[in-house]
């Protein structure tokens, strides 16, 4: 997959679990961040399960990209959660 693939991919699920989520962070470059961390996570735990990963621009790795990035919004979230309650 391309570096724009990538890019693109990213922008779109990482935009996808922040609405999932319900994140208030805002910007571009943090949904893209997000995503292709996402795209990471997500594409391991396919691999892992023995499916294919992310591979191409197509909704199946936009879905599984928005999968990882929910998780790991799930964990930032019980992160800062844990510190404002201290």
């Amino acid at each position: 997959m391309s570096f724009l693939s990538w890019i693109f991919v990213g922008l779109f699920a990482g935009l996808l679990a922040r609405f999932i989520t319900n994140d208030d962070r805002s910007g571009c470059l943090y949904s893209i961040c997000v995503g292709i961390l996402g795209a990471f996570i997500g594409g391991g735990i396919m691999q892992a399960a023995g499916k294919k990963g992310v591979n191409e621009f197509d909704i199946r790795s936009v879905l599984v990209a928005a999968l990882g990035a929910v998780l790991l919004l799930l964990v930032l979230q019980a992160i800062r959660g844990r510190r404002g309650s201290h």
